[in-house]
């Protein structure tokens, strides 16, 4: 069974960095889909950054340019590098996983297994 935990969020000002980090357990990274998403309170969860079991990335327009997906299979870690960021990226930050690895849209329904997310504040 996957299970993911998040970790790097925080309070940043705009314009700041941070990189968010998703563990697996329980399932080699190497064989998983894995999606970054974030929400806000009484909005739907939405598509930020997704890479393919086969590497190949997807990001929603709002984050082209800023944020970047990394993987580090040993470390069975999933990055997301964020840069420049803005006062509308404040919201909860989640990691999803598909572990049949034919996840490709950054669709939420794509995925079966989220962990408890990270919050990202961006305030000055």
């Amino acid at each position: 069974q996957v299970q993911l935990v998040e970790s790097g969020g925080g309070l940043v000002q705009p314009g700041g960095t941070l990189r968010l980090a998703c563990e697996a357990s329980g399932f080699s990274s190497d064989q998983l889909a894995v999606g970054w998403f974030r929400q806000v309170p009484g909005k739907e969860r939405e598509g930020v950054a997704c890479i393919t079991i086969g590497g190949t990335t997807r990001y929603a327009d709002s984050v082209k340019g800023r944020f970047t997906l990394s993987r580090d299979h040993a470390k069975n870690t999933v990055y997301l590098q964020v840069n420049g960021l803005e006062p509308d990226d404040t919201a909860r930050y989640y990691c999803a996983a598909d572990s049949y690895g034919i996840a490709w849209q950054c669709k939420t329904y794509e995925y079966d297994t989220w962990g408890q997310g990270t919050p990202v504040t961006v305030s000055s």
